[in-house]
């Protein structure tokens, strides 16, 4: 099994290639077995605003969500905290739960935009509230 450690340099580095490399050869996306904290390396490649890595991380199984996703250690705050717009977006494609209020950075069209591509790729679970898409859009 590869060393968590090295998948966090990967990540750090930002090179996409090498982050596929350890996570073929069997680094956890949720950094098991007490090395760091579950969802390590999701927060890590948001703060640092590698949207290639964090679709890759999420295609392979990482949480783009926490039950609260206001909370300081979530992706979602992980990449608003780190100003990075374009992985805001990618997280809210790819399913992110976005709080009532929080501030994202996007404007509310291109929110809306990306709500409506996870929608869409079946990316949002009914119930969630993970958007307000269907009191936004739901025709009565």
């Amino acid at each position: 099994m590869a060393d968590p450690l090295i998948l966090i340099k990967a990540i750090r580095s930002g090179k996409l290639a090498e982050v596929r490399a350890m996570l073929d050869s069997g680094a956890s996306v949720e950094l098991e077995d007490g090395v760091g904290d579950p969802g390590l390396p999701m927060g890590v490649a948001c703060f640092m605003g590698f949207a290639d890595i964090v679709r890759e991380l999420a295609a392979r199984g990482a949480k783009v969500n926490l039950p609260d996703n206001s909370v300081p250690i979530s992706p979602l705050n992980m990449a608003i905290r780190g100003g990075r717009v374009e992985v805001v977006r990618a997280l809210v494609e790819l399913g992110a739960d976005v709080p009532e209020g929080m501030k994202t950075g996007l404007s509310e069209h291109d929110l809306m935009l990306a709500q409506l591509k996870a929608h869409r790729d079946g990316k949002i679970v009914e119930g969630s509230g993970s958007i307000g898409y269907s009191a936004r859009f739901r025709r009565n």
